[in-house]
């Protein structure tokens, strides 16, 4: 049998691509080596939400004095949450295999490599089993990156440095906890560790966390931190690790903190290598697979979708890249289009943003006006976070008056920022966002409020 499409993948790009193209239609085989789900689902986005989740509730019952609710003897269970995560990951795989059946996608589990191309297509072996697809959509994704620093390859044999894959099924609470890396994955797992007794520290190498999130925004997050009693070294660089403690430089001079465990979370990088790229001459760029923007690669009927090929990584770019190359397959005109794509870190306060931040609007040279107002305008939002201190950014093109960026800190912002992407996306200008609607009362009414107070 010849196929229309073999997915390679089954990770956000890899099921939905595969989900897609089997409702149009096409013929599809969906290859996984692991899990269905990927990474995102089965050892990232989801799991760690479902532990975020627990540990914000059990915040709130620590602290619930603050709205006249007083607990006591609280306790938390941890093996209990792990369960539960268990349990959500589970029911979300079902529904995939549900939706991949239903569709009529055949799914084979293994490992996937390209044998090369023959008369009919492309030649994917999987154990001893070939099989041939008129066209290919790689979604591979992407796995940690771990530094070359003295005892990590050690302390990941022996079970006390993790990546995000043992993180997430650690048994029981570490005392202390070194996360290596200020990034998205080590501040949610700071949150969530910090919040159920461990004594936690971020080594960063960055003079700032949270990468290239509004720099701003990212302060406050830091102070929210240290407030819980969040340690952080910035501007240093982890050089050995050892059981029981984390050696790194800090403005020359060595020094050590206790680490009962370490996590590693310095970045990801693409999956290419081993999966028979180079039997097939696709090019690569910096060991990530190169896309145009339909998702196409050098060789003709390849596509590449998802964290594979490097330019956005997150699981809602992966669902939108994956759309975009099955209506290339099928003939519909689409691009992909990044200058809109909200990104979020869960912790507690939650952080969310998308489009052109300060920064990048300077780089860029863009005359920007800003709006920068405090949540506590919101009054939903003073209601529900007493002493609350998170902020709303919207920034607007001067020349234009459309709206080019939105960043807030504060609950409820991974819910409201998709609108504030719609509003990029769609080019809106100032005078028509102020004739919208928004409801009340809501913490989303902190856009509107922002809009009104530009010029």
């Amino acid at each position: 049998m010849v196929y229309d499409l073999i997915v390679i993948g089954g990770g956000p790009a890899g099921y939905l691509g595969a989900e897609r193209a089997g409702h149009a239609g096409l013929n599809t085989l969906l290859i996984e080596k692991r899990f269905i789900g990927g990474v995102c689902l089965n050892e990232g986005c989801i799991p760690s939400k479902s532990l975020l989740y627990s540990a914000k509730i059990y915040d709130n019952a620590k602290h619930g004095e603050k709205y006249g609710v007083v607990t006591n003897d609280i306790s938390f269970n941890h093996e209990a949450v792990i369960e539960r995560k268990n349990k959500v990951v589970k029911t979300l795989v079902s529904g995939i295999k549900s939706q991949l059946k239903k569709n009529k996608v055949t799914v084979v589990e293994g490992f996937g490599e390209i044998l090369g191309r023959n008369q009919d297509g492309y030649e994917v072996k999987v154990g001893d089993q070939a099989y041939t697809a008129k066209r290919l959509l790689i979604a591979t994704g992407s796995m940690p990156v771990i530094p070359p620093i003295p005892g990590v390859k050690e302390g990941i044999e022996q079970g006390y440095v993790l990546t995000n894959r043992e993180i997430l099924d650690i048994k029981s609470v570490p005392a202390s906890l070194v996360i290596v890396g200020g990034g998205v994955i080590g501040l949610e797992m700071a949150s969530y560790f910090n919040s159920v007794g461990s004594k936690v520290t971020i080594i960063e190498m960055l003079d700032h966390i949270a990468g290239n999130t509004d720099r701003e925004i990212s302060e406050i997050l830091m102070k929210n931190y240290q407030k819980k009693g969040i340690e952080f070294k910035l501007n240093a660089k982890v050089v050995e690790v050892k059981p029981g403690s984390v050696v790194y430089e800090l403005n020359g001079e060595k020094l050590s903190v206790e680490a009962e465990k370490v996590l590693m979370s310095i970045g990801r990088r693409a999956v290419t290598e081993g999966i028979g790229l180079e039997n097939i001459g696709v090019e690569l760029d910096r060991g990530r697979i190169k896309v145009d923007e339909r998702g196409k690669t050098n060789v003709p009927e390849v596509y590449a979708a998802g964290d594979v090929n490097g330019v956005s990584m997150l699981a809602h770019t992966a669902y939108r890249e994956a759309e975009v190359c099955i209506n290339n397959m099928l003939g519909k005109k689409d691009k992909m289009r990044y200058n809109a794509i909200p990104s979020i870190i869960y912790t507690n306060p939650e952080v969310a943003g998308v489009g052109e931040t300060e920064e990048t609007a300077k780089k860029k040279g863009i005359d920007y006006e800003v709006a920068n107002l405090s949540m506590r305008y919101s009054g939903r939002y003073l209601a529900e976070n007493e002493g609350g201190d998170g902020i709303c950014k919207v920034l607007i093109d001067k020349k234009y008056r459309k709206v080019i960026g939105v960043h807030m800190i504060g609950n409820y912002s991974s819910e409201i920022i998709y609108g504030a992407g719609l509003m990029i996306e769609t080019e809106m200008r100032v005078d028509d966002i102020k004739e919208l609607v928004f409801p009340h009362p809501t913490v989303c009414e902190i856009i509107r409020e922002g809009i009104f107070s530009l010029d």
